[in-house]
């Protein structure tokens, strides 16, 4: 999978993923036109995206009766010292996103507990949550 970005006015990038088109941008209080959401906003859309996608799967493979599932993902930056399960210490920061979840269908809590699982194994939470190296070269 390929995905380009291209820089137009001020802070605006063009961006193609296959034969999509995405305007993204910075909010005016940044110093954008806020003509798209923010790199932020993309990326928690992409993990908001693969969540419900898996948990559609997921629940069509079981024949589960999964109606709707909704998502609501917030990025916030805390200091490491304030994160009481997390591994770095100290005043570094850490990312936190909080994520509320919810299924409509005839589900018992058996398999909205599974559901919640399965939500948390999508490839986009896994690539969040792994070691990650981006190496990136000058052409």
């Amino acid at each position: 999978m390929t995905v380009t970005a291209h820089s137009l006015q001020n802070l605006q990038v063009q961006i193609q993923a296959s034969n999509h088109h995405i305007l993204a941008d910075e909010p005016e209080s940044a110093g954008g036109e806020d003509q798209g959401p923010n790199p932020y906003d993309l990326l928690l859309s992409a993990l908001a995206a693969c969540k419900v996608m898996t948990v559609h799967l997921y629940a069509r493979r079981k024949q589960w009766p999964v109606e709707t599932v909704s998502i609501t993902l917030n990025h916030r930056k805390v200091s490491a010292n304030e994160c009481e399960d997390c591994e770095t210490e100290g005043l570094a920061k850490v990312d936190i996103i909080d994520c509320e979840i919810n299924f409509e269908g005839e589900l018992d809590e058996a398999q909205i507990k599974r559901l919640a699982e399965i939500a948390d194994r999508c490839p986009v939470h896994r690539t969040l949550t792994s070691e990650t190296k981006i190496r990136t070269a000058v052409v």
